[in-house]
């Protein structure tokens, strides 16, 4: 018997082949992307000139820059006609562009470590491996977050966060009943206790107090990060309720919502703020002081609130 008479079956599978280089990793996507045709080869050389011609004019003006100098004069006599930018303002007033003009310099501390709590009461929202009673700080952070910025009797935030919790408490005993009346008489719990926190923060004004700060003496990247963290975490559930409401089958819940975000999206948010700064003030009572920072948020997450409802209604479409 020959050996070619013999079957033979293969126990073991053949290692598989690496791809070749041309269909993996940098070398494909380049090739995929950016040269997949002479139209887009002659643009992806035509953007790496460009930035090449942008970067070599500007590295040398930024690298070549003067960071301390006493005054502009000075800072030009430094440079003696060569071309550089002057940076001393930066070194010199970077306190200004962070904290603003007149934030207390002694109370520096107290925006970042707002900051640094503000990473992490989010991680836990963000990333879902994290321990999940990190949340509680996230719940705490608010309150937290109030006290150190604008300084204060910590009772106040205190006294906030016990009339959401007594809210909470109130709404879910009555919500099984009637949901309206849960509501309903949530606000109305959450209202006495605030009213009566009002007077427990001022009979306690003393208590691990920091010195106050008033909302015009803020500025700089810290108001941007109050004002963009704030608004958007109050517009997401706003403009969600407004997206619902615009698909409900109730007629004046959703003529409400179609006319509050028709108005909003028709009108630019420098003109809301505004009102918000200037306008607003002729509608309330003489004598009476409404925090400028507090009307720019209303307005902001108004504006907010009302595109997020048009995303999520594009999705319930």
């Amino acid at each position: 018997m020959g050996d070619q008479s013999i079957a033979f079956v293969r126990h073991k599978t053949l290692p598989p082949s690496p791809p070749p280089a041309s269909e993996t990793g940098i070398v494909k996507w380049m090739r995929e992307n950016l040269f997949s045709s002479v139209t887009n080869s002659i643009l992806t050389l035509a953007a790496l000139y460009a930035i090449y011609s942008i970067l070599s004019g500007s590295m040398p003006w930024i690298l070549g820059g003067i960071w301390q100098a006493p005054s502009l004069q000075a800072c030009r006599e430094i440079l003696a006609g060569d071309s550089a930018g002057c940076f001393a303002v930066l070194t010199e007033r970077w306190h200004q562009l962070v904290f603003g003009f007149k934030y207390p310099q002694e109370a520096y501390w107290r925006p970042t470590l707002a900051f640094v709590l503000l990473i992490v009461a989010v991680a836990p929202v963000l990333f879902a491996n994290l321990p999940r009673r990190m949340l509680i700080l996230t719940g705490l952070y608010p309150f937290i977050g109030f006290w150190l910025i604008w300084g204060g009797t910590i009772m106040s935030p205190f006294m906030g966060l016990v009339g959401f919790i007594v809210a909470y408490m109130v709404f879910q005993r009555l919500e099984r009943s009637s949901f309206a009346m849960g509501v309903l008489s949530g606000l109305i719990a959450a209202i006495i206790v605030w009213t009566i926190g009002g007077y427990v923060s001022d009979a306690m004004s003393g208590f691990l107090a920091l010195e106050q700060i008033p909302s015009r003496d803020m500025g700089g990247f810290m108001l941007n990060i109050i004002l963009g963290t704030v608004c958007v975490s109050l517009s997401l559930p706003i403009g969600i309720l407004l997206a619902l409401g615009r698909q409900s089958n109730m007629p004046i819940i959703k003529i409400i919502c179609v006319v509050f975000i028709e108005f909003i999206r028709g009108v630019p948010l420098i003109t809301l703020l505004f009102v918000a700064n200037v306008v607003l003030a002729y509608f309330l009572p003489p004598g009476t002081t409404f925090d400028l920072i507090l009307r720019v948020i209303i307005m902001i997450t108004m504006f907010s609130s009302a595109y997020i409802a048009e995303v999520i209604r594009g999705g319930l479409a």
